[in-house]
Parts: structure tokens; sequence; C-alpha cells
């Protein structure tokens, strides 16, 4: 069934649900001569329901003999008050929209003291992990035993169809050769739109003016990603602002009234769409049964790539005819896809995946580097020291000048750190059970750490990098702090060396991110640009969105939460509710 077919899976679901057994039932009925009367529908109805219940009975007990099989034991589950742990799946919704970034499943790890759940909503198993050796095992050492699976391309297929995010292996082939280190390191790119950027930061430091940095990181990442990818400048940097004071909430940012505002609203909606399809689990197409959600922005995003596609395989088809080919290296990121495909909804797709991965991971990184900047003065100081001291006031920073910039190296490790841009993913197990190795110990006065765990065939497991990278029993006490010396002094960055999977931002394994060296590079060089001109950071919380900043009641609670200046929050990738606001100090001198 083609992913796109939510309506007719979710048919086929209530029928399986619903109807046999009521069919059953009036089936056994007939057979026997039996004549309830008025009990008619409601002994249909309490049927379903025993049905429903022996199925769970006789799923559990298939689960726990294949676990055996296997020296396993099962995953510990989530218990509710209410059947089918809806009371868990409202307090998960509620959590969603107002407790701090994915607290709600710490929560749940410190309750039951173990890094590996089974959150069982709606009868249906759904595994949560924030357990380094059960992350290991999904992403790399056990990757064979998992997929993207129907149900994560169902909720993707309108918004990015084909692309290498709704795909496993069939198309990140065709992405990959693109990347040589000779591309990614083309500065000569990001100083063109690194200048841009700095025209607005200067003018807007000499007005002493507050600006969304997340906004401005965003355009920055989309120009310099557009020319990469698509040979062309959106040239977003000089569209309309959003403005302090007179800003608004955006689906992730501040809201912008432009031609770039229009295209990142719609790009941005689509990913809040597909995260709340995720939280509702496989039973979202009842909240869109009648229209599906993202269209309305799927067609937006679509009147701006398909010219380009068109255009590009039109200039093939031209060239091809004059028996013309230009030299491969010369060739962008679209004209390289046009050459293994003529499919342009292929080539559109893998193009959107791409400018997500560019676009959002990358402003992400910038946006929190700053955050960070801003709360702690000491470590810009330090930084733009060093920054001053490889590359001068005004010199062009070189690979060679970036890749000796190690304290830089270790603010931008310590902030994917603490905010990686994908805080969160999801696999699918494939269709036949396997085991999880013994849990990492961060709870080691449980039976489970020396015991593997039963993980059922075509089940979600969802792996929480965010918390298994602020994880005390991993990094230290002090795990939840912004110290970039933690990957500088040998005997704390020996946590690390000893178990680099317990720090995986880019994810690892077969399906590591293609562009992380791409996105690396550009932040680093846009950071030395910025700081040869900006001498301090400030927060301007008076020009937050309303309803943008923390909630008062989160000071109350413990962890980052407790001192945190922006409210962060996911949706695909990471992002700052209502933007970065900050103020720049120029730099006078060096």
């Amino acid at each position: 069934m083609h992913p796109t077919q939510y309506r007719r899976r979710l048919f086929l679901d209530v029928c399986r649900v619903f109807i046999v057994p009521a069919v059953l039932l009036s089936f056994g009925l007939q057979v026997s001569g039996i004549r309830l009367g008025l009990l008619n529908l409601p002994c249909h109805i309490f049927f379903v329901f025993i049905w429903a219940y022996i199925r769970c009975l006789y799923s559990d007990w298939l689960q726990s003999r294949d676990a055996r099989r296997l020296g396993a034991k099962p995953i510990p589950r989530v218990v509710g008050k209410l059947p089918g742990n809806i009371d868990v799946l409202y307090k998960m919704m509620k959590a969603f929209k107002t407790a701090y970034i994915l607290d709600v499943y710490l929560a749940l790890f410190e309750e039951y003291q173990c890094t590996t759940l089974n959150t069982r909503i709606l009868w249906v198993d759904q595994i949560i992990t924030m357990d380094e050796e059960h992350s290991k095992f999904v992403i790399a050492t056990g990757f064979h035993h998992f997929w993207r699976g129907k149900l994560q391309k169902e909720r993707m297929e309108t918004f990015l169809g084909n692309g290498i995010f709704n795909r496993d292996d069939e198309h990140r082939s065709m992405a990959r050769p693109f990347f040589a280190r000779e591309r990614i390191s083309d500065f000569e790119l990001y100083e063109k739109h690194a200048q841009r950027l700095l025209s607005v930061v200067t003018s807007s430091a000499s007005a002493n003016v507050a600006c969304d940095v997340q906004d401005l990181y965003s355009r920055f990442t989309m120009d310099s990603a557009s020319e990469f990818l698509f040979g062309e400048n959106f040239d977003t940097l000089s569209g309309s602002r959003p403005e302090p004071g007179k800003a608004t909430l955006g689906a992730k940012g501040s809201a912008v009234d432009d031609d770039f505002g229009t295209f990142a609203q719609a790009f941005e909606e689509c990913q809040q769409i597909i995260t709340t399809r995720a939280r509702l689990g496989y039973t979202w197409p009842l909240h869109e049964f009648w229209e599906d959600k993202t269209l309305r922005s799927v067609q937006t995003i679509r009147r701006w790539l398909d010219p380009i596609v068109k255009r590009v395989l039109d200039d093939k088809a031209r060239m091809r005819k004059a028996g013309i080919q230009s030299p491969v290296g010369e060739k962008n990121f679209l004209q390289h896809l046009a050459d293994s495909t003529d499919d342009p909804t292929l080539i559109r797709d893998q193009l959107l995946s791409m400018l997500l991965a560019a676009r959002d991971t990358t402003a992400c990184l910038l946006t929190f580097v700053t955050y960070f900047l801003a709360m702690h003065p000491e470590v810009t100081r330090r930084l733009r020291a060093e920054v001053l001291q490889h590359c001068g006031p005004t010199g062009t920073p070189t690979y060679e000048n970036i890749r000796d910039l190690r304290y830089m190296r270790a603010v931008i490790h310590e902030t994917l750190r603490l905010f990686p841009p994908v805080p969160l993913n999801i696999r699918e197990s494939r269709a036949t059970a396997c085991a999880l190795p013994p849990s990492d110990g961060t709870y080691s006065g449980t039976l489970l750490p020396t015991q593997p765990l039963y993980m059922p065939a075509k089940t979600n497991i969802v792996y929480l990098p965010l918390l298994t990278q602020r994880n005390p029993a991993l990094w230290g006490p002090e795990a939840d702090s912004f110290d970039p010396d933690r990957w500088l002094q040998p005997d704390r960055l020996s946590r690390y060396t000893a178990n680099p999977m317990m720090y995986t931002p880019f994810s690892a394994g077969p399906r590591v991110c293609i562009g992380q060296n791409y996105a690396l590079n550009e932040a680093s060089y846009l950071l030395v640009r910025l700081l040869q001109q900006v001498e301090h950071f400030s927060m301007a919380s008076d020009c937050q969105p309303e309803g943008s900043l923390p909630p008062p009641e989160w000071k109350s609670r413990k962890g980052r939460q407790t001192y945190e200046r922006v409210w962060p929050a996911a949706a695909l990738t990471l992002y700052a509710k209502g933007g970065l606001w900050v103020r720049f100090g120029q730099s006078t001198h060096p």
C-alpha cells in the first residue's frame, strides 16, 4: 500500500479492530440460533472489547515465548490509570505543548528507573529509549534489524516523498558522492553570504537594535544552501526581517511576511504537522481524515522548487541534444541529481530533504552557539581571543585556520551535545523480533543492565539523543551544564573517547549524516567572521514574541529548565520558540 493512502490503511485497521469481531459474533449467533433482542447492540460492542483484550493476551503470549527463545526479558511497560494508557497519552500531548523539551519522557524513565520503556499507547507497543547501548544498536551495531518503517513513511510522504529522510538505502547513494571534501570546504561560497549577514549585524549593532538571530541564520543557511545545491541564490538575506517588539510567533520562530516568509512558513508548518502525526501514533489519520493538512504548505513549497527542477532538466535535454557535457567538478547538486534521473518528482524530493538538512540543522547549531555566547561572556572572550590569534581581526578564514581552532571545536561540540539539531528519531523493527543488548547501567540498582531486552517485530522505537547526551551517568554530575572544557581536558574527554556512541548529534552507522562536515565548516566559518566584528552578545528577552519565553513554573523543577532563557522545542529539528533575540556589542578594536 502506498504511503499516501493513509485513509485506506485507517479503514482496514478499523475493519480489523471493530468490524471483524462484530461479524464473527453475528455469524456465531446466527449459527447457534441465539436471539439477543435489545441486548444485541450492547453485546456486539462488549464483544469488540473482549476480542481486543484476547488479541492483546495472545500477542503478549507470543512475545513472551519469542523472548525466551532469544534469552531476553520484556521491555518494562508504562502502566497508566485508564485503558490503553489514554491518560498517559493525554499527559504526553499536554507536555509536548507546555513542558521542557522531552521532559515528559525523562520523568517516565526516572519513575520506572530504566532507560528503555514500552509506553503501550492504545494497546500498541511504542518503545522509547535514552539508553546509549540501545541507541547504538538501533543506528549502528544492529542496524539491519531496523528501517524507516511504513508508518514513518506514511507520515512524511506528502512532504518529503522519495527524499533520503523518508527512504532507507535506495536514494542515499545518489547524494553521497557530491559531498566530497573539495566541495564542502569551498569557503568562497560561505564568504559571500557571511558578508551579507555581517552587514545586517553591524547595522543592528550600530543602532543597538535587537535581532532574531535564528531568523538571520536561517536566511544565511538558506542562501548558501540554495547556491550550493541549486546554483541559485534565493537572496533571503535581502528580504524583510522580524522587527523587535512587533514580532509574532511563527510555526517555529518569528513570523515573517515576505516571499521567504511564505516559503519558510510552509516549510516549518509541514514539520510541525509531521511532528503532531508522530505524537498521535498510528491513529493520526483520524485527525486528518477529510484533509491532508500538509497539502497547502506542500503546494507553496513546490511553487518554489518545481520551476528550478524544470530548468535543470530542460538544460540537460538541450545539452544532450547538442552533444555537450559539463565537467563533473562544475556541477551543482541539482545538476548532479539530474545526471542520475529524469524524474522531476524524485529530484524535487531529494532537493527538499537536502534543503531541510542544510538550512535547519546548521541554523540550529548557530542559534544555540549564539545563545551560549550570550549566556557565558567568559566563553565569548576566550573564543574571540582564539579567533583573533589565528585569523586576525580581518583575515579571511582558511580550512587550515579553522582546523586549528581547538576551543571553537569544543564550543561547537558542547552546543551539539546539549542541543542536538535532531533531538529524537524513530526507527521500526523489521518483520523478525530481536534482542536489544543489556542496558547502559544508568539505573544500576535494577536488574535490567545485565539482561538483553526483547524488541518486538514491526514496532517503533524512539531514540532520544538529547537525553542520552545529557545523561549524568555518562557525562558526569554536571552533564546539564555548558562547559566546552570537557572536550579539552583529557580526564573528562576520556568518557567520550572510551564510548563515542554516547555523542551522536549527526547520528552514526550506515545512516550517519552525509552533510555533517559541510555543516561544521559553514558554522565555523561564520562564527569566525562574526567574532571578528562582535565583541559580545546579550539576550534581548524584552523583544521575544508573546508566548515564547519559558513558563515561570519551569524554575521550580530541575535540570536546565530552571535557568533556561529560551524555549527549546522540536519539529523534526530543534529550534528556539519565537526565535532568539540578541543585541550585538560591536568591536571597536581587536
